[in-house]
């Protein structure tokens, strides 16, 4: 039986080229499908976030977890249960909005509080932030009104509460669960 799950995991890097591709190649010749991928600077100078997310077995994501570590340029990976998580991506979408259209999709981006970035004579783009079930319901209610163009960033995700990955670590290692989050080789 499979046991096929989306999973998202933060691996922190070192700022340095190729990391990027050396990480998604991991994934690639393992045949799986990265879902969502977004790099970016942390709090630390020269540290970059990539936040993954995959769907694969609990089994594969282990293997590719301890390979990725292998790579120099790895420093951390936590893999993020979703329950204490906060995670949310942006997606940028333009809609035809003429007429009476137009009421009506303003009326979705009130409900959902999002933004219209730009208006013209037959179409409104919109930035929204949240979730991905959010953007997904969003998305679903515009597509009947069609979809002129759509970009999404993927998502990016943070621990819940005050810790910070580093200290998430350390909590899960005093009790016994640290089975989410490795340290990889490098600085």
């Amino acid at each position: 039986m499979s046991d096929m799950t989306l999973h998202t995991i933060s691996v922190m890097v070192e700022d340095r080229p190729g990391v990027l591709t050396r990480v998604a190649g991991l994934f690639a010749a393992r045949g799986f499908n990265i879902d969502s991928l977004a790099v970016g600077a942390t709090e630390q100078p020269g540290i970059s976030r990539m936040t993954i997310v995959v769907q694969v077995d609990r089994k594969p994501l282990e293997q590719i977890t301890k390979q990725l570590n292998k790579l120099i340029n790895v420093i951390k990976i936590l893999e993020h249960e979703p329950s204490e998580t906060v995670e949310r991506e942006l997606m940028l979408v333009k809609v035809r909005a003429a007429g009476e259209s137009r009421a009506r999709v303003l009326e979705f981006c009130d409900v959902f509080r999002v933004r219209v970035a730009d208006v013209t004579h037959d179409s409104l783009t919109v930035e929204a932030t949240g979730s991905p079930d959010k953007l997904n319901a969003l998305l679903e209610l515009l597509t009947d009104f069609g979809i002129v163009e759509l970009a999404r960033t993927g998502r990016i995700a943070l621990t819940r509460g005050s810790r910070g990955a580093r200290a998430l670590k350390a909590a899960r290692a005093a009790t016994g669960t640290d089975g989410k989050a490795w340290d990889g080789g490098g600085v």
